[in-house]
């Protein structure tokens, strides 16, 4: 009783912040200056996005060279060097879901915000500590050795690292969560044309970090390179601060991860009690929650799950996808750094290579926005981008398959010797640019994908719902990043490193790629049958899926009554009719 009290509150806070913020369509600044409401949210939206942009460029410099780095300097195996970074790359994804529901309900934003922004400062500073070359200090002519034990490197390198992706979710869950662009009016065109251009900037900001980073901490000061992400984060702290009155969004009251769970082990233990001693039939076993069912929430958020766990199927079959997606910054990396990478007297870096992934990305989105236009040019167009995951799914099992015989296709090039990072390794001679189709084909599975699924969940659940369903993607993503580290593990123990060796050219790596892309295959026929579900966004059918809340009918009742009053209030003869 106690929590649907408290759901209901929620409700009716939520509604109340609503009619507030239309009630104020002007604000004054610091100069007391009447600032417009669209021209504010513009400010608004124009410095997140810079902080976004900064938070990436730290997050890609730190990513883009770590098998390198852990391999060279700190003495990894190449399949221990490949799951850490994936594992850092998991963290980062699921600690904004933990940073969010702290700020929610235990330490509050504007502090917890600082905190993580003195984490990001802290893990972003430890990394040099790590990478400096302390035998190279020289006082009074004297050469003096002051060297990091290795242990004692390791520590500080791995709580650098969980302090830096502990920033990276506070800022990516408190400053630049997704409600702050103000989303809430768009139709599903204007969403995947958001997403598409959001991936877009983000993904030509990652190709600037890999060209330029991965050949500064490859070749002109690498034991300094880790410097750059550092005064990135540096960046985006000051930006921040300037600005933090208006970039510190606060959300209006939902629901949150609590409750949802709450709904759904509520629901589990009542339907396994009743189902062991009575026989009940209801529509889903969710609605054994329900009040009028003997359970402790609300009708209103007991079908806001229902809603959430119809995405769940299609949640699950991207944890693989990202698992593919995964090769790039471990078994591609590892290909590319084993291949000859001279080209016209130059040494490639390493992660430039992920450019090439990148590059169809840039190309598809404005052909996609041109195909997207055209698809809902119709008002009865309910067009779901369903079939541009199917695609992607299989354009990323295709690019996984190529790897294994691109692969293959590297053992038959004599050896030759290569320096990276100071170290001499015996590479093949085959050039790395014969690796790029399989670049290339995940490139369009990401250009493909990601913007479609954010889509989905976002759209096709209720509007208070919206935050919990991206939290809700984005554990499955890091779920697909450690499920990959997981593989790596499996692959090197189970066949005693064949599958993912340390030299390359003494295993078979291929059979690694065969059998995730094997994998893959059936996850993208898995996709296929029950990607009807989520195939038309017209409004009806939308409405029908996610269900028919009343407190959403009556926001939209209120918000109506809201623009009628401010039509009267900005016109004097209406005004005046409306008194007669």
């Amino acid at each position: 009783v106690l929590a649907a009290d408290r759901g209901d509150s929620q409700e009716k806070g939520s509604l109340s912040h609503m009619a507030d913020k239309e009630q104020r369509p002007e604000r004054s600044d610091h100069a007391g200056k009447v600032v417009p409401q669209a021209e504010k949210k513009l400010h608004e939206a124009v410095c997140v996005l810079l902080v976004e942009l900064c938070e990436r460029f730290t997050f890609f410099g730190i990513v883009c060279n770590m098998i390198l780095f852990c391999t060279a300097k700190l003495g990894y195996r190449s399949h221990q060097a490949a799951m850490v970074n994936m594992c850092f790359v998991g963290t980062s994804a699921l600690t904004p879901v933990l940073v969010g529901w702290l700020a929610e309900y235990l330490v509050g934003r504007i502090k917890l915000v600082c905190i993580c922004m003195f984490l990001h400062f802290l893990g972003t500073a430890l990394l040099p500590v790590v990478s400096f070359p302390f035998e190279d200090v020289y006082i009074d002519r004297r050469h003096i050795l002051l060297t990091l034990p290795k242990r004692e490197q390791k520590i500080v390198f791995y709580f650098a690292l969980l302090t830096a992706s502990l920033g990276i979710g506070g800022i990516r869950a408190i400053v630049c969560p997704l409600s702050a662009y103000s989303l809430e009016d768009c139709g599903p065109k204007e969403l995947l044309s958001f997403f598409n251009w959001f991936h877009w900037l983000v993904n030509l900001n990652s190709a600037v970090v890999f060209v330029s980073i991965s050949y500064i901490q490859q070749s002109v000061a690498r034991n300094l390179g880790f410097l750059i992400p550092f005064v990135s984060g540096l960046m985006a702290m000051i930006t921040i601060h300037m600005v933090r009155g208006e970039m510190i969004y606060k959300p209006k009251a939902d629901s949150s991860l609590l409750t949802t769970f709450g709904v759904i082990f509520s629901a589990l233990k009542t339907f396994c009690v009743r189902h062991r001693y009575f026989s009940t039939a209801l529509a889903s076993w969710l609605d054994h929650a329900k009040e009028n069912h003997g359970g402790h929430y609300s009708e209103s958020q007991v079908e806001g799950t229902k809603s959430l766990t119809r995405l769940f199927p299609l949640f699950t079959f991207q944890i693989l996808y990202r698992t593919c997606i995964m090769q790039i910054p471990s078994g591609y990396y590892l290909q590319t750094m084993n291949s000859n990478l001279h080209f016209g007297g130059f040494v490639l870096p390493v992660a430039a290579m992920n450019v090439i992934s990148i590059v169809p990305l840039l190309i598809l989105v404005p052909v996609l926005e041109c195909i997207n236009s055209w698809l809902f040019s119709s008002k009865d167009s309910g067009h779901s981008p369903t079939v541009y995951i199917v695609v992607g799914h299989l354009s990323a099992a295709l690019s996984v398959m190529v790897a294994g015989f691109s692969e293959m296709h590297r053992k038959h090039f004599p050896q030759v010797e290569q320096t990276l990072s100071q170290e001499v390794l015996l590479v093949s001679s085959m050039p790395c640019f014969h690796l790029a189709p399989q670049y290339i084909l995940l490139g369009v599975a990401e250009a493909l994908v990601t913007p479609s699924c954010s889509l989905l969940s976002f759209w096709l659940v209720p509007e208070r719902m919206r935050g919990i369903s991206m939290h809700f993607l984005a554990l499955f993503n890091g779920a697909g990043c450690f499920m990959g580290a997981l593989f790596v593990q499996m692959a090197h123990t189970g066949t005693q490193g064949s599958w993912f060796p340390h030299l390359l050219h003494e295993g078979k790596l291929e059979r690694f790629f065969f059998f995730l892309a094997s994998l893959m295959m059936v996850n993208t026929l898995g996709f296929w049958t029950i990607a009807h579900r989520y195939n038309n966004l017209h409004e009806d059918c939308t409405n029908e899926f996610r269900g028919s809340l009343p407190e959403e009918k009556l926001l939209k009742n209120e918000k109506a009554m809201k623009h009628y009053n401010a039509v009267l209030e900005s016109s004097p003869i209406l005004s005046l009719v409306e008194k007669t």
